[in-house]
């Protein structure tokens, strides 16, 4: 149904269908994600079973059947020690995603596990992940079952079918996706090796690093010594006090552009940015060497290191994006058996206005800088965020992340942020996935989301007709390939 999720009112239904159109085709630019760069760097990788591509990375699927006491045990999700030797069509985990090891293995069969996931499918009625799925399993592979128990396994064979085919790899999904540009999410210290694959190849297809300091920045995070240790290694530089640390993450940066990467990546608890002085920063780094740093310490610093990751994107021209809001691993027990990111992230309040001062105060004008804000508390979007982005000419605002990547959270944000920032000092969208057979359909949402408020502005009498079909294509394409510099 081209008309689907629009106004029933006719005039903005019939708007909202004309604005769709205008921009449906439109190639899709995709600046952050979590899509692991493996599956490109051989052209004849496949994607493994329907369940490897479909439930085991999409924490959005598994949370919900947890919440609902379905052990994640069940559904495939292991954090323990490789075997040596994993059984063929067990459970494969990615590491930098899903918190365990590659080879991490279940005995758990991938059939049975779809079948759980089918008979639990009423869940997910009225979410966007239920969208999401039956979008994809219609228009990426042709499947118009309705979930449930008794066509479970039907659909599973089908899947299984579907991804033996060389049209259903994921450089042949690229393609058909229609995508010009995709970037993944890499550890600042990950050496690139898929990149490089990719390139070495010849293929023509846009995949692109980010730079992710995290696992470095947060010195209260679990392996931050280690991390250091590997950061020396990558880098070639001994890290022995905060200059060193300074040198080595901006030769990281360096590799990353040169590797194709337009932009950083930061996750932090709050916006707080707090610049130190070259003696404060020097004794947390020395205290957090020797395993002795405290919560405030831990605090602080990343507060500085946000401020030096604005000062480092001021010089090298990287695009820095800022995730904000998210209490990380709310649920020990799953932390203590699973590791992190298994769905027990829950947002907690936030706070621009002071928080952020200090980073803006040192380069708020700054005109080779864009910082792009994300954050999971709404409340700030049209109190704190609009406001800043309306001012402040290096602030640009992400689309509704995590929780509030659906119909309502987008239609909710375009009504909290657009009157005071406009739609110009918007990034644009980004799918945010790690589930890449999801983009198309996430990216759809958007279009729709957009298209159906455009129209209704339209209608309204706010914007006329002229306006309505620029601001569709800015928001669905052009905002995010100009503010991710993917003109360059």
């Amino acid at each position: 149904m081209r008309n689907r999720y629009f106004s029933s009112d006719p005039a903005q239904n019939s708007a909202a269908l004309a604005l769709y159109d205008s921009v449906a085709d439109l190639r899709l630019i995709c600046p952050h994600g979590h899509v692991d760069p493996r599956l490109f760097a051989d052209s004849n990788y496949q994607c493994g079973s329907p369940v490897d591509l479909l439930i085991i990375p999409d924490h959005y699927i598994f949370r919900m059947l947890y919440s609902q006491g379905i052990s994640l045990d069940e559904l495939g999700i292991v954090a323990k020690p490789p075997s040596k030797s994993p059984p063929t069509g067990q459970c494969l985990r990615d590491p930098n995603e899903l918190g365990g090891d590659l080879n991490a293995v279940t005995a758990v069969d991938h059939r049975e596990i779809w079948r759980k996931v089918c008979e639990n499918w009423h869940l997910f009625r009225a979410t966007p992940t239920g969208i999401w799925l039956r979008d994809e399993l219609a228009n990426v592979f042709g499947i118009h079952l309705k979930l449930n128990s008794r066509n479970a396994d039907a659909v599973y064979d089908a899947l299984e079918e579907r991804l033996s085919r060389a049209e259903f790899r994921p450089r042949a999904l690229f393609e058909r996706f229609n995508i010009e540009a995709l970037a993944t999410t890499d550890a600042a210290t990950d050496t690139l090796e898929h990149h490089q694959a990719i390139r070495d190849s010849g293929w023509g297809g846009r995949i692109i690093p980010t730079f992710r300091p995290d696992a470095v920045v947060n010195i209260d995070a679990a392996g931050w010594r280690a991390n250091i240790d590997l950061l020396s290694d990558v880098s070639g530089i001994d890290i022995h006090d905060f200059a060193t640390y300074v040198r080595a993450l901006e030769d990281r940066r360096a590799f990353f552009k040169s590797m194709g990467a337009t932009a950083t990546d930061q996750a932090a608890l709050t916006a707080y940015a707090e610049l130190l002085t070259n003696s404060e920063a020097e004794a947390i780094f020395g205290r957090a060497l020797k395993g002795e740093a405290s919560a405030k310490d831990a605090a602080r610093f990343t507060g500085h290191m946000l401020i030096e990751m604005a000062r480092m994107s001021s010089e090298d021209c990287l695009v820095m994006q800022m995730h904000v809001g998210s209490y990380r691993n709310h649920n020990p027990a799953v932390f203590a058996r699973f590791g992190p990111d298994m769905g027990a992230d829950i947002p907690i309040r936030s706070e621009f206005t002071k928080n952020l001062k200090g980073l803006l105060d040192r380069f708020g004008l700054h005109p080779n800088l864009t910082l792009v804000l994300f954050n999971l508390d709404e409340t700030t979007y049209s109190r704190e965020l609009a406001p800043l982005a309306g001012h402040y000419p290096i602030l640009r605002l992400g689309p509704p992340w995590w929780f509030f990547d659906s119909w309502l959270g987008m239609t909710r944000f375009l009504d909290d942020v657009v009157e005071t920032a406009g739609i110009y000092n918007l990034a644009g969208f980004n799918d945010d996935t790690r589930a890449y057979p999801s983009i198309p359909t996430r990216h759809d949402v958007w279009r729709r989301v957009c298209a159906d408020w455009l129209a209704g502005q339209l209608v309204r009498g706010f914007i006329d007709e002229e306006d309505a079909f620029e601001m569709i294509r800015a928001l669905a394409y052009d905002l995010a390939k100009q503010t991710y510099r993917l003109d360059d």
